[in-house]
């Protein structure tokens, strides 16, 4: 599972020219799921989203969690976080079938929403993301089956 979280002062994403998800300050996140990943991946990561300190306190130190300042999260699903480039023309053969990705997305949305506000993108539409990128601030959280942090 990998996540590639950015630092907002805000966020939306459009399906069909309509704002289906939006967020003021917060965290616009890319998740994508590989082949193998299950609840377990998910678990782990959102508790890592959650407590990931990448906010500013009042010495500007990053010492504060999306939750820590009443931010939201905007989640988008991204299946080509597993592209494979191996050749010019990008292979998915790595990530998760959609029909389980649709699955776990929704189960990590759920988990993510128990602690703070989530809004997200639709899983499998072409999707129009804004954002205003607050720092900026781009972090990449990898988990995978076989690895322990």
């Amino acid at each position: 599972m990998k996540l590639v979280v950015q630092r907002v002062k805000n966020a939306n994403v459009e399906v069909e020219n309509k704002i289906v998800g939006s967020i003021q300050e917060g965290l616009m996140v890319l998740v994508g799921f590989g082949e193998n990943d299950t609840t377990k991946e998910a678990d782990h990561l959102a508790k890592k989203l959650i407590k990931l300190r990448i906010f500013e306190d009042d010495k500007d130190r990053m010492n504060l969690s999306v939750k820590d300042i009443q931010g939201k999260l905007l989640l988008i699903p991204q299946f080509t976080l597993y592209a494979s480039t191996k050749k010019n023309r990008p292979s998915f053969h790595k990530a998760l079938k959609p029909t389980e990705a649709t699955k776990l997305f929704d189960y990590f949305c759920k988990k993510c929403s128990e602690e703070i506000p989530v809004q997200t993108g639709v899983f499998g539409a072409h999707m129009n993301v804004n954002l205003l990128n607050n720092g900026p601030v781009t972090i990449i959280l990898e988990k995978t089956y076989y690895q322990e942090d």
